[in-house]
C-alpha cells in the first residue's frame, strides 16, 4: 500500500521543511549541542506557529491531527533539530486541563509526562499517590528538563491515575542527562512529598497518548532515515577508488537500494498508523505498535547501511551522519523497544485452532 498525503498536507511537509532547514542548520545544531541550550530554537518554534499545529483548536491548537504531527517529527528529524520540548508537549497537552493546555501549545511553557522514556508510555507506573501527595523517583523522562508542567501517571486506589504538577513545587527536583544523541534530552525527576492534583484524563487518554508516542517516535526514525539516504548517495557519487565513484559499485548500489526500499514503506506505515490513531479505528493499537517496531528497527538497519557506504569518514565527528545514525538508534529504544511492540502485535493478533487433520 502506498499512502498519499493530501494537498493541504503536501504543502505543509513543504512549508515546515523550508522553515527547519533555514533555523535549524548543521552549524546551529552543533552550537546547540556544544551549549547544552536550544531554547532559541524552541521559542522560535512556537512564536513561528510550528508548535501547535495537529491538535485541537479546543486546547489552544491550530486544527490537524496526528498525520501533521507525524510530518513535523520527520521534518524536524531530517536536520536532527531539539525535539524533546515539543514531543514531550503534544504528548502531554491533551491530558491537561484545557486553559493549561494552552498556555504549553501558545506561551512555550513546556509539559511532560513523567515516565522512564525507555519504557512505553502506558507501561504500569513506578509511581504510587496517598492522600494527592506523591514520592518517588523517576529516570529518564523525555523532555522534563524543558517542562514547566508535569502530568504524572501513578497507581491509585482505582487503577491508573493521572494528576499534574509544576515543576517549581516545592518538593519537585528535576535534573537533567546527556544522551549519546544530544539532539534530545532526559531528566530524572524526584518528588518528596509533593501535593498533586487530580486530572479528569485517565489510563484511556494515557493509552491514547501511548499510541501517539509510538507514531511519532516511527515517524522521527523516518526522518532520520530520509536523511541518511541523501547523505550515503550523495557521498557515493563523490568518493571514488579505483578511479570511479564508489556508487557504480554493485554492492553499494545494492545497499542504498535498500534503504530506499525501507524508507518508503515506512512512510506507508507512519502515515498509515497516524490515521488509524487520529480516527479511533478499531485496531489502531495494532496499527501504532507496528509503526514502532518495524520502522524504528528499520532505521537502526538503514544507519548501518549508511555508515558501511561512507566507510571511515562516517565516524567522525565532522560528518553529518552521526546526527542522525544516533537519531536513528535512540529512536529504536525510545518508548519502548521494538521486542516490546513485537509482543503487543504477537498478543493482538488471534491465534490459529489446533484442528485434527
Amino acid at each position: 500500500m502506498r499512502w498519499e498525503l493530501s494537498q493541504d498536507q503536501e504543502m505543509y511537509r513543504e512549508s515546515m521543511r523550508g522553515w527547519v532547514e533555514k533555523f535549524a542548520p548543521s552549524d546551529a545544531v552543533r552550537g546547540w549541542f556544544d551549549s547544552g541550550d536550544s531554547s532559541d530554537f524552541d521559542s522560535k518554534f512556537v512564536s513561528d506557529g510550528w508548535f501547535s499545529v495537529g491538535l485541537s483548536e479546543d486546547i489552544g491548537g491550530q486544527g490537524g491531527g496526528l498525520l501533521e504531527l507525524a510530518l513535523t517529527a520527520v521534518e524536524l528529524a531530517r536536520c536532527a533539530a531539539p525535539s524533546s520540548a515539543w514531543t514531550a508537549s503534544v504528548l502531554a497537552a491533551p491530558l491537561l486541563p484545557p486553559d493549561l493546555a494552552e498556555k504549553v501549545l501558545q506561551s512555550g511553557e513546556f509539559a511532560a509526562v513523567v515516565a522512564d522514556s525507555s519504557r512505553p508510555l502506558d507501561a504500569p507506573p513506578t509511581l504510587a499517590v496517598s492522600g494527592n501527595v506523591v514520592t518517588g523517583v523517576v529516570a529518564s523522562v523525555l523532555g522534563a528538563d524543558r517542562a514547566d508542567h508535569l502530568v504524572v501517571p501513578v497507581a491509585g486506589a482505582d487503577g491508573v491515575q493521572l494528576v499534574s504538577v509544576a515543576s517549581s513545587a516545592p518538593g519537585v527536583s528535576v535534573e537533567r542527562s546527556v544522551l549519546l544523541d544530544r539532539s534530545r534530552s532526559v531528566a530524572t525527576v524526584r518528588f518528596e512529598g509533593v501535593a498533586v492534583e487530580p486530572l479528569e484524563a485517565g489510563a484511556g487518554a494515557l493509552s491514547e497518548a501511548s499510541l501517539a508516542s509510538a507514531v511519532l517516535t516511527a515517524a522521527d526514525s523516518l526522518g532520520a532515515m530520509e536523511k541518511m539516504l541523501e547523505l550515503a548517495v550523495e557521498y557515493s557519487k563523490t568518493r571514488q577508488q579505483f578511479g570511479v565513484p564508489i556508487g557504480s559499485f554493485q554492492a553499494v548500489k545494492h545497499a542504498a537500494a535498500a534503504i530506499l526500499v525501507s524508507v518508503e514503506a515506512a512512510r506507508s506505515i507512519v502515515y498509515y498508523a497516524a490515521e488509524s490513531v487520529r480516527t479511533g479505528h478499531e485496531e489502531r493499537a495494532l496499527h501504532a505498535a507496528t509503526a514502532k517496531a518495524q520502522v524504528t528497527a528499520s532505521g537502526v538497519g538503514a544507519a548501518d547501511s549508511a555508515l558501511t557506504i561512507h566507510g571511515a569518514v562516517g565516524y567522525t565527528w565532522e560528518h553529518d551522519l552521526h546526527l542522525f545514525y544516533k537519531r536513528a538508534k535512540l529512536d529504536e529504544n525510545l518508548f519502548g523497544a521494538p521486542a516490546v511492540w513485537n509482543e503487543r502485535i504477537a498478543e493482538a493478533l488471534p491465534l490459529l485452532p489446533n484442528v485434527a487433520v
